[in-house]
């Protein structure tokens, strides 16, 4: 079995506590040595804020660890600083079968009980990205009821100082597409119908079955 390592300091305050990079490669080909593991490299990054996410080392080390390897780290702040980038790196990691271990946090993948935690990382991941989603819905949906902006203009409206104002035309045909799906017909008939009829869209052009959709979801939001 292979891993791939990563170090990162960012002070002269760091490597004085003992994580200097020296220290922390020592404890990662430790653990490579105790678990039969083949270190095949170690990255790093040397006087880098963890906050940082696009730290050259790091990329390095996650595009180097492939499917069946594991990335083994000194404790997770060697990765980030951010809760949300540790999750988002702890899901793709796992998309591609590539293990975890964090000596510090006693986070390893490699065993049943650090699977688990993995998995909770992108439990968590999902629940944070629901609940984003979630606000945004409800942030645009009082901006509509109050008549403010709460995107690009959509078919129906247009915008006068901030706010939208109905389009009467607009909003019949609107009434039209929403009437046709709820009888059962498909996006693109919708769409065929429009263009049939000669009724372009919001900028002009044609009408598809992407841009039907468009319409319909911005009425429900």
């Amino acid at each position: 079995m292979k891993a791939i390592g990563y170090v990162r300091v960012s002070t002269q305050g760091q490597a004085d506590e003992g994580v200097s990079l020296e220290a922390q490669k020592a404890k990662i080909e430790a653990w490579c040595l105790a678990n039969d593991y083949e270190l095949v490299g170690i990255h790093e990054d040397a006087g880098i804020s963890g906050t940082k996410s696009d730290r050259e080392g790091l990329q390095t080390a996650l595009e180097s660890a492939g499917n069946g390897m594991a990335l083994v780290v000194y404790s997770l702040s060697r990765l980030t600083r951010s809760t949300k980038d540790m999750l988002d790196m702890a899901e793709k990691l796992e998309k591609r079968s590539t293990d975890l271990v964090s000596l510090t946090e006693k986070i390893d993948t490699t065993t049943a009980a650090g699977r688990m935690v993995f998995r909770m990382l992108a439990v968590l991941n999902e629940f944070e990205r629901e609940q984003v989603g979630e606000r945004t819905k409800a942030a645009l949906a009082h901006k509509k009821a109050i008549g403010e902006k709460y995107a690009p203009v959509p078919f129906g409206y247009r915008e006068l100082e901030g706010r939208l104002v109905e389009v009467e035309q607009e909003a019949k045909l609107v009434a039209q597409i929403l009437r046709r799906r709820e009888q059962g017909h498909t996006l693109m008939s919708i769409a065929d119908w429009l263009n049939n009829q000669g009724i372009e869209g919001k900028k002009g052009g044609k009408w598809y079955a992407s841009t039907v959709s468009y319409v319909i979801k911005r009425q429900a939001a």
